[in-house]
């Protein structure tokens, strides 16, 4: 058999998740739980308000299934949408297209930077000290793709340093994360065992996908979802 990548079994359920993640840090449901942890009525007023996620850009990482959903999810918040893939493209569901090459001159205008993209050489180490410093102050990040396309240390150091805003991590270098690494206590990032793709329907509709390409293969029809 020739590669094939199950990705459109996933697609949906991962992006669900960074949406989860992306509307929680927005709604700063992390203070709120810890308000509640406390049995403290806390409300978030004034300047503690959540900022309106309508008129906000997020930077989706990697065109993908995945990418693609997530994009398309996040237009439906009003969000404005800037897509990173390999090749430039007309805009679709994104408002614009960039290159990998190109990230660091726009992480600037980024309010959240959403990681769904493959590990390879344009995305190893992608958010590093250097790119992470670019980024507004309070921005924040969404890793449903692999842990190292982000230098750990720096997003630590950025996370305590408040140049990022707050963090939703699916994915780490090394997993399961060490107990004594310092994410697991900063109140701004919330912590997801490598489960973003994981539903009940999950292995069900990877298994469709499988038999559907053995009747195609077969056949010596193309098949669906091939690495090229």
């Amino acid at each position: 058999f020739r590669r094939v990548l199950f990705r459109s079994a996933n697609a949906k359920p991962v992006a669900q998740m960074a949406l989860a993640g992306l509307l929680a840090l927005a709604r700063r449901l992390p203070v709120l739980m810890d308000s509640q942890r406390r049995r403290a009525w806390e409300p978030l007023l004034g300047p503690k308000a959540p900022k309106d996620l309508s008129g906000q850009t997020v930077m989706v990482v990697g065109w993908g299934p995945i990418g693609q959903e997530i994009g398309r999810l996040c237009k439906m918040l009003g969000m404005r949408v800037i897509g990173v893939r390999r090749e430039p493209h007309a805009p679709s569901v994104a408002d614009e297209f960039i290159a990998y090459a190109e990230v660091t001159d726009h992480l600037p205008r980024a309010d959240w930077v959403v990681l769904a993209c493959p590990l390879n050489d344009n995305t190893r180490g992608l958010l590093n000290s250097a790119s992470l410093s670019l980024l507004p102050p309070g921005a924040h990040i969404i890793n449903v793709s692999r842990g190292e396309v982000i230098d750990e240390p720096a997003l630590l150091a950025a996370l305590q340093a408040g140049q990022v805003g707050g963090a939703f991590l699916d994915v780490f270098v090394k997993e399961p994360l060490d107990p004594s690494s310092p994410l697991w206590n900063l109140p701004q990032v919330m912590i997801s065992p490598h489960s973003a793709g994981h539903t009940q329907g999950h292995y069900q509709a990877v298994a469709e996908i499988f038999f559907d390409n053995l009747g195609q293969w077969l056949a010596g029809q193309p098949m669906r979802n091939l690495v090229t």
